[in-house]
């Protein structure tokens, strides 16, 4: 046997009857033990077969009937739930109503011959590549129940009330120490618990999930004992391993940003996303979990290189518009679909115009399949296969009829009383030839040493399995402990920056409050200058942001000109105290400020001394500029007072000559 570990996470037994029948006496079983790499096959009863799944735990347990595992439903149930939790049961050829083996194996290129050997590697194989249904009696609801382990009806020399109590508290506790392993692991549950004196008599608890989920086992201890049991169905239910594809159509825009869309047979649109970083091989993968195109489609002629390869590789019909499609065309038809950019609305547009295009012949075809038949697959044929409908219909009868005559049913039988005994006789004489080779057998002691190796062997490969699953873990921790390591310095470093903002922004206030305790004496005649890039509407909002601009603040621009009246306006409301400028005002800037009464000076005249995003300046130096401002508004006045008085006499003294 080989010890390589498998490319699968969990082992696939595949299962065929070899000889004998379940319902009759020792039934026999050719198995399949496939890892993803390497096969092991053996021949084993069905007790060995049962003791093989209990040790390896496999993931599935693969058959083309589940009948050959149990004789009836009742028998069927009873072995679901004597499997691990782990473990399922698969059955590769559908649900209620199964196809043939070989059908099944052909359609997912699986390599097929009548032999139970042969059947049970391609029941393995096609389970191991997500084909088939689960079969399953039992939810995902598993029943946790914490009760007495004993009687309460007195215990040694305990008087009975307290030996009753000390029986539910010791429940309590369990329960207690249950509910909180549940709440660590996660998981959603109901609990329903029953009080009685001095505790409870038990607490059941209804968990969302299976035993193996679970991170409390069974057992019995002294005064309580835990008992863990899955929900059961009504009936039988069948789960498909792999998601429906259904056949589709598809919209691509390629580029830098590469845009998908999958539109259903009906004109719905089913999906859609764009991505920049994504391959081909990912779209490929993305496109394949939502369906099988039939048609791929492009916004633009000729169809782009890129999308004809993407059609070739599904071996989809294309589709292409006479020119390409206007943009206010491919608003319009997107009008009422979500998308988040451009290159998503170009993918449905193609997607859905190629459904435009396709839609009549779509629904001619629909009306021509029997309601018991899948259109998609026959759509998929006449639209991307170029067959007629019936020819299409034909093809696939023939296909069919010829799987069914090289098929037995699998639907299980009650045999007559005849074929039991017949049944029965035949397993007794290969139980009696058995018997005899076994008398013969010289070597039975060393068959059983083999045996013994043969687990140990398993057991060690189990255990390697295991530990590189551990080390695939271990490298990916890694990996995200290194990511978010590197996460964790940049932010360090951003509050690192924000720290010094944040003591920049201290000392400013510090500054502008000048009855804080803690302000030194050194700046102590000293006023905050808050300092203003350019004299702009949009400059002086963002200073108003970042560090707040208010009534009596000494402003200073580093470049005072460019300012219109709204932006002056602007600076009047918020009453600065004085405006230092670099640079000289403009007329109208400076009309509105003489007129608001805002002091100006330049900065020239005041010493301002600057640390990052803060300035200070010495109060005497400003009081001085403020005070040479009412000085200069003082001369002004009275020079546009002489002014008006000269005006006022020239004209006097034109309209007295115009008297004369």
């Amino acid at each position: 046997m080989s010890t390589r570990t498998g490319a699968l996470d969990a082992l696939v037994f595949g299962v065929d009857v070899q000889s004998g029948d379940i319902r009759g006496d020792a039934p026999s079983y050719a198995l399949v033990i496939f890892d993803g790499e390497s096969i092991e096959r053996d021949v084993v009863s069905h007790r060995k077969l049962r003791r093989l799944i209990d040790d390896e735990r496999p993931g599935i347990v693969a058959t083309d009937n589940m009948y050959e595992l149990a004789s009836d439903k009742d028998a069927l149930i009873r072995f679901l739930g004597q499997l691990p939790s782990e473990t399922k049961l698969v059955q590769v050829t559908g649900d209620e109503q199964p196809e043939p083996l070989s059908r099944v194996a052909k359609r997912h290129g699986v390599p097929y011959d009548k032999q139970p050997m042969a059947e049970a590697e391609a029941a393995a194989r096609l389970a191991a590549s997500n084909v088939g249904y689960e079969v399953s009696a039992f939810t995902d609801t598993t029943e946790v129940k914490v009760a007495r382990g004993r009687s309460t009806g007195g215990g040694g020399g305990f008087s009975e009330d307290r030996y009753t109590r000390r029986i539910h508290g010791a429940v309590k506790t369990t329960a207690r120490e249950v509910e909180s392993e549940l709440d660590s692991a996660g998981l959603e549950y109901e609990k329903d618990v029953t009080e009685k004196y001095g505790g409870y008599a038990n607490a059941v608890f209804e968990v969302e999930g299976r035993p193996a989920e679970i991170p409390v086992s069974e057992h019995r201890s002294g005064d309580t004992r835990i008992e863990i049991e899955r929900m059961r169905r009504d009936g039988i239910e069948f789960r498909p391993l792999a998601k429906r594809r259904d056949h589709v159509l598809v919209g691509v825009d390629p580029g830098t940003t590469t845009a998908v869309a999958i539109v259903g047979l009906d004109g719905s649109v089913l999906d859609v996303y764009s991505t920049r970083t994504d391959d081909t091989a990912a779209v490929t993968e993305w496109i394949v979990e939502r369906g099988r195109p039939v048609v791929v489609a492009a916004d633009v002629t000729p169809m782009p290189n890129t999308v004809e390869k993407l059609r070739r590789s599904f071996d989809a019909a294309a589709w292409v518009p006479d020119s390409d499609l206007p943009v206010d065309e491919k608003q319009h038809r997107t009008r009422e679909l979500a998308y988040d950019n451009d290159h998503e609305r170009d993918a449905l547009a193609a997607a859905l115009s190629a459904y435009d295009d396709h839609e009549d012949q779509i629904d001619r075809i629909a009306t021509k399949v029997p309601p018991e038949r899948e259109v998609g697959p026959v759509v998929a044929d006449v639209v991307a296969g170029d067959h007629s409908v019936e020819s299409a219909l034909a093809a696939r009868e023939d296909d069919e009829g010829d799987d069914a005559d090289t098929e037995s049913s699998h639907d299980p039988r009650e045999l007559t009383a005849e074929e039991k005994k017949i049944k029965r006789l035949e397993a007794r004489v290969e139980r009696l030839e058995s018997h005899t080779e076994d008398l013969k057998d010289t070597i039975a002691t060393k068959d059983e040493q083999l045996d013994e190796y043969e687990r140990k062997l398993k057991a060690a490969r189990s255990e390697q399995r295991t530990e590189a699953r551990k080390r695939r873990e271990v490298t990916r921790l890694e990996r995200e402990n290194d990511r978010l390591e590197r996460e964790l310095g940049d932010e360090r470093e951003r509050v690192e920056e924000l720290e010094g903002k944040l003591e920049r922004l201290k000392a400013l206030w510090k500054l502008d409050h000048s009855n804080f305790a803690d302000v030194s004496e050194k700046r102590e005649g000293l006023v905050p200058v808050k300092i203003v890039e350019k004299f702009t509407t949009e400059a002086i909002v963002d200073a108003d942001e970042r560090f707040g601009l208010a009534s009596g603040d000494v402003i200073m621009f580093r470049d005072a000109t460019g300012a219109g009246r709204s932006t002056a306006e602007r600076l009047a409301e918020i009453e600065p105290r004085l405006v230092l400028r670099q640079g000289g005002l403009s007329d109208a800037s400076d009309e509105v400020l003489f007129n608001e009464r805002v002091p100006v000076a330049d900065a020239e005249k005041v010493t301002v001394q600057e640390v990052d995003e803060l300035a200070v300046a010495r109060e005497r130096e400003v009081e001085a500029a403020i005070e040479q401002w009412d000085d200069w508004v003082d001369d002004r006045k009275r020079e546009r007072n002489q002014q008006m008085v000269d005006r006022l006499i020239s004209e006097h003294r034109a309209s007295d000559r115009g008297e004369s």
